[in-house]
């Protein structure tokens, strides 16, 4: 008779969300934007896809941004990065910073991590590889932080757990009460319950992949929270509700596709930084994970 495992099986799970794909904010100044985001941060513009002066897409490891041009968004929250050298970053923060004068760009480094804000207002959070914390991560997305109203995050977490199937922890820290949302292997959606008063919503999305994706439709219709019918392989929806009362408890659209997507896990460019003489043929990818142990 087989011996019983002495795994814990449940930490190879990940729920129905199985991939997290990028954030999505406008952005008024194209130039501006790729100062910030490739010269700056150090990231990669996608050299296959919206490669024209009307959108960027910019990979981080497994995840992007995306970029259209338009009247400015700010994501209601911190979006989360992992990068192999913080020093690094911050010169490369400290060259561009005379070409984003007059703006909202800011940056501060805070022990392991560093804390910047785009040209118009978006807080970035960049962390160094912690195996602890994020897994055999060295370049990614890991999370995305969302500003949350007092008393919500409970209810947040069964919204995602019954209508989208997703794997959700409640919990609460030094900055207050969370739910944490697995969002693919290594990523998360947190929402974060704050005390501060909530900008209005100003369109900005998410993109999640699920596997149960007629099952997620279904329900999501069931409450009226469908808001685009994209294509047979997408579909959208913002308003995160109270199962019981249908009160609107957070705004964010999800562009949310199924693992047939054409886009689908779709492999992304990642570049190594140099700077000065520092490059080396051969050696242009840069890892965004760790080497086997």
């Amino acid at each position: 008779m087989m011996k019983p495992s002495t795994y814990n099986r449940a930490t190879q799970d990940i729920g129905n969300i199985v991939e997290f794909g990028h954030v999505n904010v406008r952005v008024p100044d194209q130039q501006r934007a790729i100062v910030f985001y490739l010269m700056g941060l150090g990231l990669t513009r996608d050299p296959y896809l919206r490669t024209g002066v009307e959108n960027a897409w910019i990979n981080v490891g497994t995840c992007q941004f995306h970029l259209p041009v338009g009247p400015a968004q700010v994501l209601r929250g911190v979006t989360g990065l992992v990068m192999p050298d913080l020093d690094a970053l911050v010169a490369r923060l400290t060259k561009v910073a005379p070409r984003l004068q007059d703006s909202k760009f800011a940056f501060a480094r805070n022990g392991d991590s560093v804390e910047v804000s785009c040209p118009w207002g978006n807080r970035i959070r960049v962390h160094a590889p912690d195996a602890t914390r994020f897994g055999r991560m060295t370049l990614g997305m890991p999370y995305v932080e969302i500003d949350a109203a007092p008393g919500t995050a409970a209810r947040i977490a069964r919204f995602y757990e019954q209508i989208l199937g997703g794997r959700a922890l409640c919990g609460h820290d030094d900055a207050g009460a969370f739910a944490r949302v697995g969002a693919g292997l290594g990523e998360s959606l947190v929402f974060r319950e704050t005390g501060r008063a909530l900008p209005p919503y100003d369109g900005h999305h998410v993109q999640i992949a699920v596997a149960d994706f007629s099952g997620v439709h279904r329900r999501l219709l069931e409450r009226g929270l469908v808001t685009e019918e994209s294509n047979e392989s997408q579909y959208r929806f913002q308003d995160i509700t109270d199962l019981d009362t249908g009160e609107v408890l957070a705004t964010l659209e999800h562009e949310v596709r199924s693992m047939r997507h054409p886009m689908y896990a779709r492999p992304l460019v990642n570049r190594s930084v140099w700077e000065g003489d520092g490059y080396a043929a051969g050696h242009e990818a840069a890892m965004w994970r760790m080497p086997p142990a």
